[in-house]
């Protein structure tokens, strides 16, 4: 049977997209192993699967490069709130996620024509239960240096709902990859800290109302983008000022994003914009072991050559902001 793959990406964050067909079953974790690999068509970072719900107006699913599956992608959200609106003929709709049903929303443009879309980002925890965390009789880490990590960085516990540990940290921790590869490396094999592992993202701001964000995913490893860490690392931002509450730019590899953060007594309310960027529809067939073998391409080249004028432009910004000495 003929099925048909998208090639999407949320702000550089890649992903293969695709809508299941009832009554059909297929390996999706091993589908996502087989095409997220580097050597088959330069491969993604995971895989989205978007099915029917009794609950909202379509299910997401998230598989990430190495088979696993997590609860939530943020990116990957809005890449399938771009094929269902336009599935529905909507600006507005609710997906079902693992572990809530979030609201979605197409919105003005954040750079020239690109397709915008604001995606909740729910539930929020700094519990360390949530992650799950171990970390001596703790309950919670905001803003705090934990030695065994680190002497000079301060680290953020937070689950949104997947779980990450931010990191405040000095540029030079930016400019070299080195320190944070080997940490998250660390929290992703057996440990005593994180049972399930944990992303790990470090934070630098680049000026008064943006921060820059870099990102080690479980599972997949350095992405350009990991929308529920950009989300999670401007609350955390927020939460110790060093940016103000509302909506904040955030710049990371792959281009920037806007995010909101609103605080209402005890209730914590996130919103993800950014882009859904489709650059290849592929046509084929899946076979039982998980290989997909392309039939025909068709590459969207338009929205391609839009995103790359985005990306030098995120790349501007943040060169001129730590070009002042705050920052640097």
């Amino acid at each position: 049977m003929t099925i048909i793959f998208h090639k999407v990406h949320g702000s550089g964050n890649t992903f293969y997209l695709h809508e299941e067909i009832p009554n059909m079953i297929y390996n999706w974790p091993l589908t996502a192993q087989k095409m997220c690999d580097p050597s088959n068509e330069n491969g993604a970072d995971g895989l989205l699967i978007i099915s029917q719900s009794t609950k909202a107006d379509a299910k997401m699913r998230v598989y990430n490069a190495d088979g696993s599956e997590a609860s939530m992608c943020g990116n990957g959200l809005r890449c399938v709130a771009r094929f269902v609106l336009t599935k529905l003929g909507g600006t507005v709709a609710t997906i079902e996620t693992m572990k809530a049903v979030l609201s979605v929303q197409q919105v003005e443009p954040i750079f020239k024509s690109i397709d915008t879309y604001k995606v909740e980002i729910s539930p929020v925890s700094f519990k360390l239960t949530s992650l799950p965390m171990k970390y001596k009789n703790h309950k919670q880490i905001v803003n705090e240096v934990m030695p065994e990590f680190s002497l000079d960085i301060h680290f953020t516990a937070v689950s949104v709902p997947n779980p990450h540990l931010i990191g405040i940290v000095p540029i030079h921790y930016i400019e070299d990859t080195q320190f944070q590869e080997q940490l998250a490396t660390s929290f992703n094999i057996e440990n005593g800290h994180f049972p399930d592992g944990v992303n790990v993202s470090f934070v630098h701001p680049v000026d008064e109302s943006s921060i820059f964000v870099r990102t080690f995913e479980r599972g997949v490893g350095f992405t350009n983008a990991c929308g529920t860490a950009m989300t999670a690392s401007a609350l955390v931002s927020a939460t110790i000022n060093l940016v103000p509450y509302g909506e904040i730019t955030v710049y990371n590899p792959g281009g920037f994003v806007k995010c909101e953060i609103e605080q209402n007594e005890n209730h914590i309310h996130l919103s993800l914009i950014g882009n859904a960027t489709f650059f290849a529809t592929y046509s084929g067939e899946l076979t039982e072991d998980g290989e997909f073998i392309i039939n025909s391409v068709i590459l969207h080249e338009n929205e391609i050559n839009e995103y790359k004028e985005l990306e030098l432009q995120a790349q501007k910004n943040v060169k001129d902001g730590w070009s002042s000495n705050e920052y640097l």
